[in-house]
């Protein structure tokens, strides 16, 4: 689908931001980066050093958040009295790394602790209330939930009254009401001053554990190390939760990635051995979300999270590569099914006028919603929920996600009478209802939508970050834009255009569906890959002058590559500067 183009400056490349020559003067960088820099409001030089190099120094004071002293405290007392202690986290990468977090931090203080994990499909997400009485018969006095329970009012309710104290570290949005525990750590819960709340569940761990461990009166250079080590999991969780790669998540991404090159936890190690990161090779950020994240999480997905917890906690090597050959099996299943789900879904199509969609049939694979509902959303752009049915006990249940215009928890907030239970933030969302509401929250949804959704939030919109000449491409140019980089959500990898460029050849079919292209502009020539390109291969006139928008990435052969993302013609742009 083509994409409606947004020049830097406004639709019309107006110059309506600074002149990116003197921050790349002052920085000594290529005027491209300085470009993306400038456009994503880093205009001053010392603010755009800051975002280049991030480091420890980045980090705020973990005291700074709502309720971390309490939690230290309760924590500490439970360590010195021996108490069992229960760590209750979800099945996704951000639950998994940050249940092996706080187990392996209260193990360095001295601590005792076990782990519970729920079964995606039996249990679904959140916390429940026979986990927390099982707790209870079991010893348990102190309950810390990572990555949920921030709804979870009922449950800790009942913890109370088992006279089980519970701490609470979550991300995600609260209700009205906070669940009454001892602490919560949520930098999104009112009156919380805490400066990043993007962190996701893994980050609120990490930051308990640097406060932890503040008080225990170790070196400085074990701190740094203890946090070096952390920080690989906390970077994995960051990526794959999709916060924004911003502020302290960019330090904990950059620095957490980098000590990739020295990974001694076993399972970590093999981990990334089968997803094909041998020896001293360090997976970026889009890596990590594409191939070592979705190993991770296969483990909650198809079956159970333990084995991902189990892989980072066994000290026996032999078992953790066992564990992370069942993770990579796991995974290619996952692939399958969702391939077939996602094939029903636009087998079963969409109507055009609909604002927003539900797709939903009974015998689906629970287990990889989430991931169909992205694809449909990023594919029709438009929020998309998608659903299946728990043989358990009948009930319908899915995950929906959206488009940046609208806020998914906004919407159930306001159908909420419709649903058993039903949480996530603003572009993703899960919900369980009875399956013969699934009609009425089509319906609803539809019309939530179409309400607050206008024409223009239909179409993809695709933000050029800097119009560049083919000669600007020099290698110093590109590992300037490569050092913009930990990429994702919140700093996205630079889209550049480059305007009046012809085709110096006829376009390649390659695999059937991409395509190679040759173009020159002036005395310089630049092959693009096109992926699933091969059907607009008509746009793509030998006679036309053309607007490309690409991006650059690493390429383990030729240092670089480009990557179209869209092409105009010379008179699209004139139109699209007209309409602006």
């Amino acid at each position: 689908m083509a994409s409606r183009w947004v020049l830097p400056g406004g639709a019309g490349g107006s110059a309506c931001q600074p002149d990116p020559s003197s921050l790349a003067a002052a920085l000594g960088i290529a005027v491209p980066a300085a470009a993306v820099l400038v456009g994503r409001g880093l205009a001053d030089p010392e603010a755009a050093r800051r975002f280049l190099h991030p480091s420890f120094a980045d980090f705020h004071d973990p005291f700074l958040m709502r309720g971390m002293g309490e939690a230290v405290a309760r924590l500490h007392a439970a360590v010195e009295r021996r108490e069992k202690i229960l760590v209750y986290g979800d099945y996704d990468v951000d639950g998994v790394t940050s249940v092996v977090t706080l187990m392996k931090a209260i193990e360095l203080c001295g601590g005792i602790a076990s782990y519970h994990v729920p079964h995606r499909l039996k249990d679904g997400y959140g916390m429940r209330e026979e986990v927390v009485e099982s707790a209870a018969s079991n010893g348990v006095r102190l309950i810390v939930s990572v990555d949920t329970g921030i709804r979870a009012a009922e449950v800790v309710d009942r913890a109370n009254q088992l006279g089980i104290d519970v701490i609470v570290t979550d991300h995600h949005l609260p209700e009205a009401a906070l669940p009454p525990a001892l602490a919560i750590l949520n930098p999104n819960q009112p009156g919380c001053s805490y400066p990043e709340k993007n962190l996701c569940g893994a980050g609120v761990v990490f930051k308990l554990t640097q406060a932890l461990f503040s008080g225990k009166g170790w070196p400085e250079s074990r701190l740094r190390r203890l946090a070096g080590s952390f920080l690989k999991l906390a970077a994995i969780a960051t990526v794959a939760d999709v916060v924004s790669l911003t502020g302290e998540n960019r330090a904990i991404v950059a620095l957490g990635l980098a000590g990739l090159r020295d990974v001694r936890n076993g399972g970590l190690r093999a981990l990334l051995d089968v997803a094909g990161f041998t020896g001293s090779a360090v997976p970026t950020a889009g890596q990590v979300a594409f191939r070592i994240a979705p190993r991770l999480n296969a483990a909650g997905r198809m079956d159970t999270a333990q084995a991902a917890v189990e892989l980072f906690l066994t000290t026996d090597t032999a078992r953790a590569r066992d564990l992370a050959r069942q993770l990579h099996e796991q995974n290619a299943g996952r692939q399958q099914i969702e391939s077939q789900v996602r094939d029903l879904c636009e087998r079963d199509g969409a109507d055009p006028s609909a604002a927003a969609l539900v797709y939903y049939a009974p015998e689906w694979h629970r287990g990889v919603l989430g991931i169909v509902a992205g694809r449909m959303a990023e594919r029709l752009h438009r929020p998309v929920f998608v659903l299946a049915q728990n043989p358990e006990d009948g009930l319908a249940q899915g995950s929906g996600r959206s488009i940046p215009a609208f806020h998914l928890l906004d919407a159930l907030e306001s159908m909420h009478d419709l649903f058993i239970r039903f949480g996530g933030h603003s572009h993703a969302a899960g919900v369980t209802l009875d399956p013969s509401r699934v009609e009425e929250f089509r319906a609803r949804l539809n019309a939530f939508a179409a309400a607050r959704l206008g024409p223009e939030d239909f179409k993809p919109c695709l933000t050029i970050d800097a119009v560049v000449n083919l000669s600007d491409l020099t290698e110093s140019c590109i590992a300037d834009l490569f050092a913009l980089a930990p990429f994702g959500h919140g700093n996205p990898a630079p889209v550049l255009a480059a305007l009046d460029v012809s085709l110096a050849g006829p376009p390649v079919v390659w695999k059937e569906k991409h395509l190679k292209i040759m173009v020159r502009q002036k005395n310089r020539n630049l092959l693009l890959k096109a992926w699933n390109f091969a059907a607009r291969v008509n746009e793509l006139s030998p006679s036309a002058q053309l607007d490309l928008a690409f991006q650059v990435e690493e390429d383990a052969y030729t240092g670089w590559s480009a990557v179209l993302r869209d092409v105009r013609t010379g008179e699209a742009r004139e139109a699209a500067a007209g309409s602006g």
